[in-house]
């Protein structure tokens, strides 16, 4: 039996959860435990369904890793059971992480979620340091990768495509490829990648134009499975347009609300959603959106007023101002809904 999506199935609502009140906390909890064999790219594709967690990477004042802390933000993440997780992704810093520290991430998070939901380890930086992320990611037992943009902006789209084909080609996994900053190509050029790596699987989304990703997903239908990946605030676009996975900064601190979001989303009631929208997520990412970098600052920062493990972030992103700081901390009161057990 063919384990694709059609088109058709995506504007139905596939994976619709039942949602009875825009407050009532999700009741989603995890599959059986998956242990032995590593997770084949079609498996993957079928595990996707809902919210797939982008956490912070924690860091000790000095700025050096603090992998105690990792540990407890997952154990703490993983009791409202999102999708998957993504370890040293964009929200993890992964650009500041040297390969050490982003395996020692990898691992750390692997142990943690223990083959309950599927672990996407983040890569890119260069062509060998691509490879070399990925290869010691699937050695840590990493379930599928996330290729990011290159250093290089503006690439030509052969060298683009040889970049990724490199990734893809490097371990059996199944690829995820992360559109956004200089990487936006037509849909034509996205048919011909997903015919030149067999394990590429899924395409997330981070530019946020609903126009051209409705481009893409037409040209090439299912042979990729379509991930909502611009952010939070995005989740009604996405949704109109038939998509029914997104990834989420929020779940960071806040993963009973990022599932809520998917919830009534995948349910059309727009109703309950723009209200959850208008209360909680628009206003956390105005502020987010004041300066570069803030999109992991905030996040941070939010943590560390919650009493989590956080700590600052490193150049060259900013930290809030002190003033900042304040604003988000009047914002957090209204999240109490969604920040108890």
């Amino acid at each position: 039996m063919s384990l694709h999506l059609s088109r058709r199935e995506f504007l139905d609502g596939a994976g619709i959860l039942a949602s009875s009140s825009i407050l009532a906390p999700s009741t989603v909890r995890f599959g059986s435990v998956r242990m032995g064999e590593p997770m084949k790219p079609e498996e993957l594709r079928t595990r996707l369904r809902g919210v797939i967690a982008f956490p912070i990477t924690p860091l000790k004042p000095d700025l050096s890793l603090d992998i105690p802390g990792l540990r407890k933000n997952l154990q703490r993440l993983l009791e409202d059971a999102p999708a998957a997780i993504v370890a040293a992704g964009g929200t993890g810093e992964m650009y500041s992480l040297t390969p050490a520290e982003h395996l020692e991430v990898v691992k750390a998070t692997i142990e943690e979620v223990h083959g309950r939901i599927p672990v996407i380890a983040g890569t890119g930086f260069n062509w060998r340091t691509s490879i070399e992320l990925a290869q010691q990611s699937e050695r840590a037992g990493a379930d599928a990768i996330l290729a990011l943009p290159p250093y290089y902006p503006n690439a030509d789209e052969q060298g683009l495509a040889e970049y990724y084909k490199a990734i893809g080609a490097a371990t059996p996994l199944g690829m995820l490829v992360y559109s956004r900053d200089w990487v936006n190509p037509e849909p034509a050029w996205v048919e011909q990648l997903a015919e030149k790596i067999p394990t590429l699987v899924c395409w997330k989304d981070g530019q946020g134009d609903l126009r051209r990703y409705e481009r893409i997903m037409n040209r090439v239908g299912d042979r990729l499975y379509w991930i909502g990946g611009a952010g939070d605030d995005s989740v009604p676009g996405y949704y109109s347009i038939g998509i029914r996975t997104y990834t989420s900064s929020i779940a960071t601190f806040a993963p009973k609300l990022s599932l809520k979001l998917h919830e009534v989303a995948s349910a059309g009631d727009s109703s309950s959603l723009m209200q959850l929208m208008n209360t909680y997520v628009i206003p956390l990412y105005e502020l987010r959106a004041r300066r570069k970098g803030y999109e992991v600052s905030v996040m941070k920062e939010a943590m560390n007023l919650l009493g989590m493990t956080a700590g600052p972030v490193r150049p060259p992103l900013p930290n809030l101002r002190p003033e900042e700081v304040g604003e988000l901390k009047v914002m957090l009161e209204r999240w109490k809904p969604f920040l108890t057990a």
